[in-house]
């Protein structure tokens, strides 16, 4: 299967109205032969960097590579995923937490506790703590805004559900699925589950760049109301799944086991993604699915001003979000500065120079 030269961005983690939700059990799979490197370490510690030293090193080697960014920094890395060579470096530590289940048969960590002044950190312990329950504070605020806006946005999805026919989704899905999921593979298809967008530090961020690098072509869906968009994507995950098709499955951040916004068939080159009030993708569609053809708008008008009211109401509620994960994102800068000043980063080099060494033997191993 080809896929692009430029890597693909993604989230494994997001806030959401449950909470911090982590997909890292997606990073990699132990029963297909895959290695995965946890890195353990505070916050400036330099694992990131190391990241996007580790992509680097194996970048020209390695068609099909994800990036996995950091929600609540969105210029951070907390994954790397390198599927040529079955790969992965991620971020093992909060609110991610990986605990190794197969330690050296599949998780090699990386400690780099072992190059802190822990008698430094120890004297800022009091700092520390103070900053780091500032920081979760923020995210808990956060969390609860976008439960507020999930709430809104869930009354505007039942008013349109009753409204819409959804048997002609379903038909509308069937023709789909029927010209255009041919020559899978004689098994299930394997899901990958991501966040192609999330509410960052910069306000809500979509990856649009992924779905240009995965596909030659886009249904985009027109979906203010989230019913029709919702009804149409489930079967076509379905479908696609039983016809043998590997698939990138991308929940929505306010609805992340629910809800799915985009959905991407590699092999096919192929694509679906919604556009609503809050997701305006920067792509030229293949074709256009207007929600519209599915709904009864006349029962719609009935409700016009309640509607309109939870659409302003939870556009608020996600600018409070953002705004309080952009402070969370600075103070955590401050809590970085004590971890900085007491590293010692010759060390810290030492064990990138170690890890990389690691990743060169591997691309040997696959004569890459």
């Amino acid at each position: 299967m080809e896929f692009a030269s430029k890597p693909l961005h993604f989230f494994l983690g997001a806030n959401t109205p449950q909470g911090f939700v982590s997909r890292f059990d997606q990073l990699a799979d132990p029963k297909d032969g895959w290695r995965e490197f946890v890195i353990k370490g505070g916050p400036g510690t330099g694992k990131s960097t190391l990241m996007k030293k580790a992509y680097l090193e194996a970048a020209a080697h390695c068609k099909h590579a994800e990036l996995i960014h950091c929600s609540s920094d969105v210029d951070s890395l907390d994954g790397v995923i390198l599927h040529d060579i079955k790969t992965a470096i991620a971020d093992g530590t909060s609110p991610h937490v990986i605990e190794p289940k197969y330690p050296g048969a599949f998780e090699q960590l990386i400690d780099l506790s072992n190059c802190w002044d822990a008698h430094q950190l120890f004297e800022d312990r009091e700092s520390i703590m103070c900053l780091s329950a500032k920081i979760s504070k923020c995210h808990e605020h956060a969390c609860r805004f976008m439960g507020a806006a999930q709430s809104l946005l869930s009354d505007t999805y039942r008013i349109a559900l009753d409204a819409t026919e959804t048997q002609k989704v379903a038909k509308a899905a069937s023709r789909i699925s029927q010209a255009e999921f041919k020559g899978g593979k004689n098994r299930r298809g394997k899901e990958s589950v991501r966040f192609l967008s999330a509410v960052c530090n910069n306000g809500i961020r979509l990856f649009d760049e992924t779905a240009k690098a995965l596909c030659d072509r886009i249904y985009l869906i027109e979906d203010s109301y989230g019913a029709s968009s919702r009804l149409l994507l489930s079967v076509l995950r379905s479908d696609a799944l039983e016809a043998g098709f590997d698939i990138y499955t991308c929940y929505s951040p306010l609805a992340p086991f629910e809800k799915i916004e985009h959905l991407f068939i590699p092999q096919l080159k192929l694509g679906f993604m919604i556009t609503d009030d809050f997701l305006k993708p920067d792509i030229a569609p293949w074709k256009i699915i207007r929600s519209r053809r599915f709904t009864d708008r006349e029962s719609l008008k009935k409700t016009k001003k309640r509607i309109a009211f939870n659409k302003k109401a939870s556009v608020q509620m996600l600018e409070q979000a953002g705004g309080l994960i952009r402070e969370a994102k600075g103070i955590h800068d401050q809590l970085e500065s004590y971890y900085i000043r007491a590293m010692d980063f010759q060390k810290v080099d030492q064990v990138c120079a170690q890890t990389l060494e690691w990743y060169r033997h591997i691309l040997q191993a696959y004569r890459l």
